[in-house]
């Protein structure tokens, strides 16, 4: 090649970048989370024209429907339902790809690609968004089944967030890379309550999450008492640590079918599962299932995890026979022929006692995966990877395939705080990898996760500060290739606490957890720095904690506010909120020559909080103590209590 063919190929190059990346800019006419795989931007804007007309197909299920006129509603906008769409209105189809129903033919109508129903992913469907002549919004949504559809309202809602006027028109392909998108609550901890579950089914639902696996270590009725069923009552101080009635639970299922968050309820027999002296375990968990099922539950899980693990061929036989034989049970009780859909159950979820490969060699781990390969394929097994906090990966989904056979499920435990309780993870996803003791810090997530169905994360033991990494765990799940993990956070904020609030939120988060934000260190640095000088030089440091304060200030009136989920996120964050506050006000006197009371930073109940620790007969209940800005602030404050009022 000579030198000016290869400048003409260097130019073509970066020519072809900036066309590429100028046509991403112009075509994503919408902010949309999870970042959809593609959009389309068309020529011309659309209004909404009410009363909408919503035109279902009858493939498309009533939890569906139901959806799209909460979606409506909620942006003010009024509605009717019809058999065909309606005149000088704007008429919203939603149909099942191939069904040959009016919204599906209404693809064809208007020649929209059908390549997305083609691709090897997961709830795959189409949103077309269109303008009549009139200027009025015409709106197609096809899934290739009823819950893609449901997906496909999740961006439609957020696309009403701008408002029903000038809506740009736009076609939209989407799907997800991972089929299961969500939750496990398996933390070592105080259960969430029922308000805060269903308020996390309704978060997961905006942001196309779809499964919520219950395992709770800390409900005795998952452990404990694994074969009771749960109470109808309970006391105030069981309230208080998680207990959930019989009542609470039928509620939880009815929102979770309601927001097509599947909801697993797990058992934890413990030991007894592969205890060949045990010939009654098996009905004893059929038994405890059929009380769950007529709460409402559709889909079980068995966790036999942190009770040791089975290295004798006869156990380890054995619980893959029991696995199978407990699938099998299930199919024969509910899945019968001429079941009634509603009531049949998914398959089983099964966290075994190796869930992380790397606690034995990898004889003694082949020997273990290659044992349960012979349970049915469509029972799920999960792992959390080679360690217990390992960051989802190709390797290792890889490694435990080539034992079982197949595709196994990931248990991610993030942003977990178990293990760091007095701890919160409120920054961005790779910022937490750094601020979690058991993560490796410069882990990253893969452009192509491959080899898992499932993507859950265990979260914190606060659900509603927890929903911060949820957001970008979902934005990932979706679309791997999108991620971007400092606009994921950023836009996770106003998804969580609203456009009120997330302003105080975005300065607060680098204080709300244990390491300072660098702004601080930097500035209490150059504080130390001028005392040691002889020149106290306070002032751009109590200018910041001033920031910090009036952000404080402005999340505690969340405990106020008119949206139940700010009152559910006060109540998680109090402890660290009034801590940080109560820091930084008494450094601030401290700075300015005063001789305010010292804040007991340990022993305040304000800021403080119940935990529950262990597992089946060894739970305990203890108090902790938050930890906020405990890298610099809190040195900083008992520094200055050592020498005194500083005089600046």
């Amino acid at each position: 090649m000579n030198p000016f063919e290869h400048i003409l190929k260097v130019c073509c190059l970066f020519c072809a970048l900036c066309s590429a990346s100028f046509t991403t800019v112009i075509a994503q006419p919408y902010t949309i989370y999870p970042v959809p795989q593609q959009q389309l931007p068309l020529p011309d804007a659309a209004r909404f024209v009410a009363p909408v007309c919503i035109v279902a197909e009858s493939g498309i299920d009533a939890a569906t429907v139901a959806r799209a006129k909460q979606v409506l509603s909620d942006h003010g906008v009024q509605f009717t339902t019809a058999d065909r769409p309606q005149k000088a209105v704007t008429n919203l189809l939603l149909g099942i790809n191939a069904s040959h129903g009016i919204a599906d033919k209404e693809v064809a109508r208007l020649k929209l690609s059908r390549h997305v129903f083609n691709l090897p992913k997961y709830d795959r469907h189409l949103l077309h968004l269109n303008a009549d002549k009139q200027g009025r919004a015409q709106v197609l949504i096809v899934g290739e089944h009823t819950d893609a559809a449901f997906c496909g309202l999740a961006s439609l809602e957020q696309m009403l967030d701008a408002g029903t006027n000038d809506m740009p028109c736009v076609t939209l392909y989407d799907y997800a890379d991972i089929r299961d998108r969500g939750v496990i609550e398996g933390y070592y901890g105080v259960p969430y309550s029922a308000e805060v579950t269903k308020d996390l089914f309704r978060f997961m639902a905006r942001y196309k999450m779809n499964t919520y696996m219950y395992g709770a270590k800390s409900d005795p009725y998952h452990s404990q008492r694994w074969t009771d069923p749960y109470p109808t009552s309970i006391t105030p101080e069981q309230l208080r640590i998680g207990y959930l009635t019989q009542d609470m639970l039928r509620d939880i299922t009815a929102v979770g079918h309601a927001t097509k968050v599947n909801f697993i309820w797990a058992i934890h027999p413990g030991t007894a599962f592969t205890d060949a002296n045990n010939n009654e375990v098996l009905s004893q968990i059929m038994h405890k299932f059929g009380d769950m099922h007529d709460l409402g539950v559709r889909q079980f899980g068995v966790f036999v995890d942190d009770v040791g693990v089975p290295n004798d061929d006869a156990t380890l036989r054995l619980g893959a026979d029991r696995l199978t034989a407990l699938q099998r049970q299930i199919d024969e009780r509910w899945n019968r022929k001429g079941a009634v859909p509603t009531d049949t159950v998914k398959p089983l979820h099964y966290v075994p006692q190796l869930y992380a490969f790397s606690w034995v060699n990898a004889e003694q781990a082949r020997r273990f995966f290659g044992s349960l390969s012979s349970v049915p394929e469509k029972v799920r097994i999960y792992i959390t990877g080679a360690a217990v906090w390992s960051v989802p990966n190709s390797a290792d989904l890889a490694t435990v395939r080539e034992w079982l056979g197949h595709d196994t499920s990931w248990w991610w435990n993030y942003p977990c705080n178990d293990n760091d309780v007095t701890k919160l993870f409120t920054m961005d996803t790779y910022a937490n990898f750094h601020d979690e003791q058991h993560i490796t810090t410069l882990a990253r997530l893969e452009t192509s996760l491959k080899g898992t169905p499932t993507l859950i994360i265990n979260p914190m033991q606060q659900g509603e500060i927890s929903k911060i990494a949820l957001f970008s765990v979902a934005d990932y799940a979706w679309n791997n290739r999108a991620f971007d993990n400092h606009q994921s956070w950023e836009a996770a904020l106003p998804a969580v606490v609203g456009k009120k609030y997330a302003t105080a939120l975005r300065k607060l988060a680098p204080y709300l957890r244990y390491f300072d934000a660098d702004a601080l260190s930097y500035l209490v640095r150059n504080y130390r720095r001028s005392v040691e000088a002889g020149k106290p030089s306070p002032w751009a440091l109590v200018g910041e904690l001033r920031r910090v304060i009036q952000a404080c200030e402005t999340l505690e009136t969340m405990k106020n506010a008119s949206r139940h989920e700010d009152v559910l996120f006060y109540e998680d964050l109090r402890p660290w909120l009034l801590k940080l506050k109560a820091m930084a006000t008494e450094t601030i006197a401290r700075l300015e020559g005063k001789k305010p009371t010292a804040v007991d930073l340990n022993g305040n109940p304000d800021f403080q909080f119940p935990i529950l620790t262990g597992l089946g007969d060894g739970i305990d209940l203890s108090v902790k103590t938050a930890e906020p800005a405990a890298e610099m602030l809190q040195p900083l404050l008992e520094w200055l209590r050592e020498q005194g009022t500083e005089q600046p």
